[in-house]
């Protein structure tokens, strides 16, 4: 096609379609599809990140607060209930992995696929795709087009000679109305005008025949850009109704609420909410804290050597630990005697947790070292002595240590009276230890 006609498509009157060159708007839309076609990949891959990070948070959440938990003074069934909060995250935790997975490996793939078998890329660039369609167009326009240049041609010549007769003729009426008019150069004008006449006599039947072969190509341009504008919404209607299948898959990977696992979770967290019963859990602590516990009480005691060790409370109620009420070990173990801590040495570890919304919010893993909102951060030691355990140590409650002999730990408080001193583990958690089970290194 001439370069004139190039000019000719873009220097268009109106935004109609029929237009020479409007036609480019619809192979634009075969570019915009392998677009569109990039865009929903990009946003289902960032979905699928979105999940995947979700159920990492959910997992590490669940892992830490369970610990949390079962380190709190919460107990009994209630301490279920709050437990199975973490259960529930977990198992909502594996189903967004899975949703994960499914967006990636089934609806991604599924859009790659498809866009690779429906625009094919051509080494000079661009889709063999939009190429058809811009030659399909411009092949159905072209003899209309050229027609359409030679009545633009046509009707140029006829507003032409039109001026140039109107101008002839006031020339005329002019030269007659002077005084001094030259009869030959009146004659001279009219000639003109009659000359100037018969032009735009001629051009006007050549613009009008030029524009009744104009009206016959029409029919057939139109039924041929009717026939490659359909090819074309056909291809798009392949698009429109693939997106909406996929979408549609999409949707049932992201709707966990039609999943009967989904479903489980959730009538398994309320069951175990439900289950909880005050009255038995006053009861167990009733029976394990309270005045149902089991009490040695004084008796009479013959007089031994040994008489003048001190005895645990916590040994007494332990004859499983190999300790008689006498203070000599059954096992025959050289381990020294636990002394007994007096209600003083555990104030500092007992304290009364903050469980403001303010402070939760802020930060609700922020209560000290170990991350456990139960305690608070001790108070400043006035020593740091890294000592070695002699003896294996297991503690029996919660403000106390474990550890094994050869552990090493940080005495962060001087011994009390009862014979307790207050220490750090490497892993950073505070306590009570025995002090005569532990010496300076």
């Amino acid at each position: 096609m001439s370069g004139s006609y190039d000019d000719s498509m873009i220097d268009v009157s109106s935004d109609s379609f029929w237009e020479v060159g409007n036609y480019k708007r619809t192979v634009k839309r075969v570019d915009d599809g392998n677009r569109l076609c990039n865009d929903l990949m990009s946003s289902i891959h960032e979905r699928a990140r979105i999940e995947k990070s979700y159920a990492q948070q959910l997992t590490e959440w669940g892992k830490r607060w369970r610990q949390l938990i079962e380190k709190g003074p919460q107990y009994g069934m209630l301490e279920r209930a709050w437990s199975s909060l973490c259960t529930e995250a977990e198992k909502v935790s594996e189903l967004h992995m899975e949703v994960k997975a499914s967006l990636m490996s089934e609806d991604f793939e599924k859009l790659k696929n498809w866009q690779r078998d429906a625009y094919h890329k051509q080494m000079i660039g661009g889709f063999k795709e939009t190429k058809e369609a811009e030659d399909g167009f411009r092949k159905a326009q072209k003899p209309w087009a050229k027609k359409l240049k030679e009545v633009e041609t046509m009707k140029k010549s006829y507003h032409s000679a039109c001026k140039e007769e109107k101008l002839a003729a006031s020339r005329e009426t002019n030269s007659k109305l002077e005084s001094n008019n030259n009869p030959e150069a009146q004659k001279k004008l009219q000639e003109k005008v009659e000359k100037c006449q018969q032009e735009a006599h001629k051009t006007k039947e050549r613009y009008e025949k030029s524009l009744e072969e104009l009206d016959k190509l029409t029919p057939q341009y139109m039924e041929n850009m009717e026939q490659v504008f359909e090819q074309w919404q056909q291809f798009e209607d392949k698009r429109i109704r693939f997106f909406k299948e996929l979408l549609l898959e999409v949707k049932q990977h992201l709707d966990l609420s039609t999943n009967h696992r989904f479903q489980t979770i959730y009538h398994t967290l309320e069951d175990t909410i439900s289950a909880t019963d005050a009255e038995e859990d006053l009861k167990w602590f009733r029976s394990n804290h309270g005045p149902g516990m089991p009490m040695n009480w004084p008796q009479f005691e013959d007089w031994s050597i040994d008489l003048n060790r001190t005895l645990s409370r916590r040994e007494k109620k332990k004859p499983s630990d190999g300790v008689t009420l006498t203070g000599i070990s059954q096992t025959g173990s050289d381990q020294p005697v636990q002394p007994l801590k007096s209600s003083s040495s555990a104030s500092s570890m007992e304290r009364t947790p903050d469980w403001s919304d303010e402070e939760t919010t802020a930060a609700p893993f922020s209560a000290n070292g170990n991350g456990n909102p139960f305690e608070d951060e001790p108070a400043s030691p006035v020593i740091s002595v890294p000592v070695r355990a002699l003896y294996d140590y297991e503690g029996q409650e919660q403000d106390e240590l474990s550890f094994k002999a050869g552990d090493e730990l940080t005495k962060i408080g001087m011994e009390d009276d009862q014979g307790w001193c207050k220490g750090r583990l490497k892993e950073g958690q505070i306590g009570l230890y025995p002090a005569n089970y532990a010496e300076d290194i």
